[in-house]
This record gives structure tokens, sequence and C-alpha cells, in this order.
């Protein structure tokens, strides 16, 4: 009896063993990966949170505290990535999109951030982040354009960020209730999803009332050239720069790609590059991208670049989906 007791627990332990191993290697082998992080067990002092250590959570409801650099979030939001590139989410006022450039194909985003509040400032084995935002809007990320000024994210009554993983896609969903910008107060969705293999985050956006001036946009950047295209069917189209303008420096290529039909205006700012999207409750799609010369088998002329946008552009104009 005792000799079958024991056959039965190494078998146990055995398959328990090869079910970790499986488990770990899925994880070794992704190519999409998405996160937040928030601190526990410190405390709050004014709108700095001071101790505590990082935890990753499903789901985030901001504090009432927290601002730009408030040090409760590991790198200021969440965060995803492909094996090919990696953005973040100012989770703030400021409601920018970041990019972190990857010299490598693995899943990195768990490790950034956890040796230094901004370490990943600093060039490492993986990467680092590569796009200054500044004032401006970064990457694909929303505002509001009324009277040549951006208004922000200053007063929200509530913000919650969810984060999903399955094996096709990655997904940041940001929801903000009670966002107030001049005399209009509405509820906004916005959804980020990555795929494997691929530069692009697709954003879905749904605002709760038809309001002018929602944009979007690529911060401006000095040695680049905006470039802008239309589908030959004339329902996508895009705008893109390129040139020298990462932190390391290098070359670095970004791009929006929307539909027309979607957008009332492209706007020379002074900080950025915007598109203006009509005013709409329905539930809109556009794509955004970086192309980082220093990732694996990177894209690194202006004229691969616009290689690689004919092709996205042709693919959506086929399939009216990236």
């Amino acid at each position: 009896m005792m000799k079958i007791q024991q056959i039965t627990l190494v078998l146990f332990l055995s398959l328990a063993s090869m079910k970790s191993n499986e488990v770990f290697s899925q994880t070794a082998q992704s190519k999409i990966y998405a996160e937040v992080s928030v601190k526990e067990g410190g405390k709050w002092e004014g709108r700095k949170y001071i101790g505590g250590t990082f935890k990753n959570v499903q789901r985030l409801k901001l504090a009432t505290e927290h601002t730009d650099h408030s040090f409760d979030i590991r790198y200021e939001g969440p965060g995803w990535e492909s094996n090919k590139i990696g953005y973040r989410l100012y989770l703030d006022w400021r409601n920018a999109i970041d990019i972190f450039g990857k010299k490598t194909e693995k899943i990195v985003l768990p490790q950034v951030g956890q040796d230094g509040f901004d370490s990943y400032h600093e060039m490492s084995d993986w990467g680092a982040d590569i796009l200054k935002a500044g004032k401006g809007i970064g990457i694909g990320s929303i505002d509001r354009y009324l009277n040549k000024e951006r208004l922000h994210f200053y007063e929200v009554d509530s913000t919650i960020a969810t984060v999903a993983n399955t094996p096709k896609n990655s997904v940041v969903k940001v929801q903000y209730y009670g966002w107030k910008t001049a005399s209009d107060k509405i509820d906004f969705t916005s959804e980020l999803t990555i795929q494997p293999n691929q530069r692009y985050t697709q954003h879905t956006i749904h605002p709760s009332k038809a309001i002018e001036g929602i944009c979007t946009g690529i911060v401006k950047q000095k040695n680049t050239e905006l470039l802008q295209k239309e589908s030959q069917n004339k329902k996508w189209a895009y705008i893109a720069t390129y040139g020298t303008q990462s932190l390391v420096p290098d070359q670095l290529g970004m791009a929006i790609f929307y539909q027309t039909n979607s957008v009332e205006n492209i706007v020379d700012a002074e900080f950025d590059h915007l598109l203006l999207f009509k005013p709409t409750t329905k539930v809109v799609d556009f794509y955004f991208l970086g192309a980082w010369e220093q990732e694996p088998n990177g894209i690194k002329s202006k004229e691969a670049f616009v290689k690689y946008l004919e092709e996205r552009l042709k693919t959506l104009e086929k399939n009216n989906k990236m």
C-alpha cells in the first residue's frame, strides 16, 4: 500500500513539474504582454507615495492623490508590448503614450522600473525609453484641442485601468469617468490592443458625448519631416515622422493610420502633429506605431520605413483592418 502511495506521489509531482515547466515555457515564449503595477504597503504623503513594493494587478482605480511622478505606479502607468516594441501610458493629467525601444524579442516589461523609478531612461541590454514626449502628446494617445490649446486630463472624477492577456492579443483598457474640459463633462473609454509580431497598437476610443476637439497625434521632434498619404480608395490614410528623433539619439519612425471619414482636420500644433476627430458618440478605431532602428531586424532608413507604411496601408485598404 505504501509503495502504491509513493508511486502515486511521484507521478503527481512529475505531472505538476511538467505543468509548471509548460507554463514557464509558454511565458518565456510569449510575444505579447500587458501589465499595470502599483505599490502597496507604503503611504501617501501629499501627492507622493512613500515606501511600499510593486504588485501587478488586473484592475486599478487611480488614487485621488495620484499625479505625475507620484511614484505609486511602476513606470507611471500601464504598459504593453509585442516581441517588436513596447509602449506605456502616463496614467495622469498628461495622458501621453511613450515608447520602449527593444533590442530583444523577449518580454521585458516585468523588469522595467524595478531597479529605480526611472532607470529605464538609461540604455540596458533589453533597450530603453526612447521617446521624449515633453509637452507633447507622445504617440497615438488622446487629448482635446480647442482654441489652439491641448486641454489634457486635469479634471476627471475617476479613472479605472484594466489589463488582459490572451494568446492572440494583450489589451489595456482605461475608463475615464467625468472628464471635464471647457464646458463639457463626458465619460471616455480607451482600449489599446497589441498582437504578436506587430509594431502597431490598435486604439479603440468611445466618447459618451459628441464634442469637438477630441484628438490624437505625434509629438514633434527636431530633425524629422511629416509624411502623409491616403489609400487609393481614400478610406484610410496615415501621418508619420521619421528621422533622428529618439533619445539615443538614432533613427525612429512613428505613424498613425486613421479612417479618413473619422477625422475632421489635421493640425500643425505647437508641440504636435494632431488629428482632430469629428464629434461622435460612435466607436472609432485607429492604429499607431513606432519603428526603432535598434530593434532586431529593425527598420534603419526612411526608404525602408516608407515601404513598411505602404504595406500596412495596402493591408488596411484590402481588409479594413491591419
